[in-house]
């Protein structure tokens, strides 16, 4: 196999076009980026094979060691553990597929709807809870698949949210998603979009002035984002969330506990203080979902309980975000002892905001 050669950073490192476009997409190029992983090239091949791999330079640059001791590394690198198989997990752990009335279109709550426009991300993050779809055919939803979504939420008068997801929706250009935005603040009924990107983590450099400047048209627009590590929150990554405030766009994170990256107080403390220093209000903190290649990433319910418990101690609730699971028959449950009916070493028994009931088991 041809090792392409990488990419020197430069003046082009500071555009955003030229970052996807040097993204390390193979093993080989990862192996020339991090030479210590030879021996580990198996291991990563067969991951990346199942779960594709693309790391941005600039994220990769962020990597201090190539080895599951560096958070960053573990959270974009493919390890052999992707691939074991487990019972109880499934490549749609949310039953998306059940609640998707068109194409690209997910509605699993009843006043909002959730649109997959992009099955493209600057940096595959090897948790993400869309493994069937992030990277397995980079494309974007037709306009004769856009125009259909938009027609059925403009049918559906009870939708007052929609939210821009994929995939990453800022991997689009500014006049694709100007159009997309358009579109959707032209029915009455939608009050409030919301962009879902992790962009701001692993390719800050496409919230350019322009962007910003457009998204301000179509407020009330939120964005969440997704910091793990308090490393992430380098100075362009500050530089790019101070752009999307200054423009008027109330920004959220969604933060995901993961083992080896950011289960402990200390580190969740020093993100959280961080995000909101950038005017981020920390929202939720997500237990991993049982979603097939992430097994090796998942907390006891037990310990993350005892890290939100410490950080009650420490930090304001404007820095506390919600620790919650999300289920597919009884929707997000926040984890606290007044939702857990019954908890042991194997699994937990939970109740839903309606009174569902919801099993999650522990990992062992």
């Amino acid at each position: 196999m041809t090792v392409q050669p990488l990419a020197r950073p430069g003046p082009c490192a500071a555009d955003w076009h030229w970052q996807l476009r040097h993204r390390i997409r193979s093993v080989a190029q990862l192996v020339a980026r991090f030479p210590a992983l030879g021996a580990s090239a198996a291991g990563i091949a067969a991951a990346a094979d199942k779960f594709p791999l693309a790391i941005t330079p600039y994220y990769a640059g962020l990597i201090r060691r190539p080895d599951d001791a560096d958070p960053l590394f573990r959270l974009a690198v493919p390890q052999a553990a992707e691939i074991a198989e487990h019972t109880f997990q499934s490549l749609d752990p949310m039953d998306e597929g059940t609640h998707t009335p068109v194409p690209g279109l997910i509605r699993r709550y009843g006043d909002r709807a959730l649109l997959l426009v992009s099955s493209t991300c600057a940096t595959y993050c090897r948790h993400c809870d869309r493994k069937r779809i992030a990277g397995q055919h980079e494309g974007a939803l037709t306009p004769a698949q856009f125009r259909r979504a938009v027609d059925w939420i403009a049918r559906h008068e009870e939708i007052h949210d929609v939210i821009l997801s994929g995939g990453d929706p800022l991997t689009l250009g500014d006049a694709a998603l100007r159009t997309m935005l358009a579109a959707l603040r032209a029915i009455p009924h939608v009050e409030i979009i919301r962009i879902h990107s992790r962009t701001p983590v692993t390719l800050p450099q496409r919230i350019t002035p322009g962007l910003a400047r457009m998204l301000r048209r179509f407020q009330p627009l939120w964005i969440n984002s997704q910091f793990n590590h308090p490393r992430e929150l380098t100075p362009a990554a500050c530089a790019a969330l101070a752009r999307l405030a200054d423009a008027g766009c109330p920004l959220g994170n969604q933060a995901v506990l993961l083992r080896g990256v950011n289960d402990s107080a200390d580190v969740l403390e020093e993100l959280f203080r961080g995000l909101v220093r950038n005017r981020v209000r920390p929202y939720y903190l997500f237990q991993c979902e049982l979603v097939r290649g992430v097994e090796h990433f998942r907390v006891p319910t037990a310990r993350g309980l005892a890290i939100m418990a410490e950080l009650r101690r420490r930090l304001s609730n404007l820095a506390l975000p919600i620790y919650v699971l999300d289920t597919p028959g009884a929707g997000k449950i926040p984890l606290t002892p007044g939702t857990i009916l019954a908890a042991s070493a194997r699994r937990l028994k939970l109740r839903g905001p309606n009174g569902q009931s919801a099993v999650y088991p522990e990992p062992r």
